[in-house]
């Protein structure tokens, strides 16, 4: 019988990979070398805490997800964020302040947090979070943009800050990139990507999967020049439809199986790089790993919610700590559940399960 994928030792072990390849590249900049040597041992400690934490029955996940701003300059084909007005053109109203922000990051690092993804909208609209995170050395921060606001006062703040990895979103080779994205990205993001690996900088990339590119972006071709340009990671995310419209993009049966064939493939051939599939690798490491397991979501106004795709809140951190909103009665109840472990066609289990979690939102309100 075959081992069950564990999908959080895979994540943190590859990122500490990672940053350990980084300090051997890095050897010939004593101050870059000195940050990644900190932040293994960082990481290390906050692996520390958490099985500390397990051992009197607290389980803190490795990874939190913090949606820092709803607005975004782009309009992608079948946004996922837009087509629920949580991604808007207007401007935010009722968002974390920047120090709200600051506080979360405090309280992640005590707990033993060791990655925080930041997301939006578009992250890198909010300087000052970012600027905030650069300061917490002993967390990783991926930061999913877009690639459109990477300006040489970013570049620079990326080159002191270790700790910041832009994570661009990108959908294949330029054709089908520009088409979902718009006219011009993907040369800004190839342009990105030569001038952040020109300064021995680390990034990664972000690929939303369809029926469309899920051969391109698999190839070696594709990866081949990502790798080249200096890209560390590949985050592959199934595309989950919104609208009857879309619904043609989702990947079925067979492109979700060749897709996991081809992230074994290429963790065999290629381990120089980390590829992370999202829903596949939760499948094969015993079910979704959303709502506190392996991450859970806060948004941009507070709410903490099982996942970006999953956008049901019963508690907001403005009023709460952390550590309490990782322990709210909605986690709770889908932990205990059989919803995070249920088998579904693809996407996202709890957004194909929506109205199971809504019923758990209205029991928990009602209690």
């Amino acid at each position: 019988m075959a081992k069950e994928f564990d999908l959080q030792e895979y994540m943190t072990k590859g990122v500490e990979r990672v940053v350990a390849d980084a300090v051997k590249a890095t050897l010939k900049d004593p101050r870059e070398s000195a940050f990644m040597l900190r932040f293994a041992r960082a990481s290390a400690e906050a692996s520390r805490k958490r099985k500390k934490a397990e051992e009197i029955g607290e389980h803190i996940p490795p990874f939190l997800i913090t949606s820092i701003t709803s607005k975004c300059n782009l309009h992608c084909e079948g946004c996922y964020s837009r087509c629920n007005h949580a991604t808007v053109d207007t401007e935010p109203v009722s968002q974390l302040a920047d120090e709200e922000w600051f506080r979360i990051f405090d309280e992640a690092d005590d707990m033993g947090i060791s990655f925080i993804l930041l997301a939006g909208g578009e992250p890198m609209l909010r300087r000052g979070v970012i600027e905030a995170a650069g300061k917490k050395k002993n967390i990783l921060f991926p930061i999913f943009t877009n690639g459109t606001f990477i300006d040489e006062d970013y570049l620079e703040l990326l080159d002191r800050c270790r700790n910041l990895i832009p994570i661009m979103s990108i959908e294949g080779k330029k054709e089908i990139t520009d088409s979902r994205r718009g006219a011009g990205i993907y040369d800004r993001l190839i342009k990105n990507m030569d001038e952040i690996h020109r300064r021995d900088l680390i990034f990664g990339a972000s690929v939303t999967v369809t029926t469309e590119n899920i051969h391109e972006v698999t190839s070696d071709e594709f990866l081949n020049e990502l790798r080249d340009r200096g890209c560390r990671a590949v985050i592959f995310v199934e595309f989950v439809p919104v609208t009857e419209e879309s619904k043609e993009l989702a990947p079925g049966d067979d492109e979700r199986e060749y897709l996991n064939k081809e992230i074994e493939r290429l963790r065999e051939k290629m381990p120089e790089m980390v590829y992370i599939s999202f829903p596949g690798d939760e499948k094969g490491s015993g079910g979704c790993v959303a709502a506190g397991r392996g991450f859970f979501h806060i948004n941009s106004h507070g709410g903490a919610e099982p996942c970006p795709f999953s956008p049901y809140s019963d508690v907001n951190i403005k009023n709460t700590t952390l550590r309490e909103a990782i322990h709210s009665p909605l986690f709770l109840a889908l932990q205990s559940g059989d919803i995070l472990k249920d088998d579904h066609e693809g996407g996202c289990v709890l957004y194909e399960k929506r109205e199971l979690v809504e019923k758990l939102m209205r029991e928990r309100i009602l209690a």
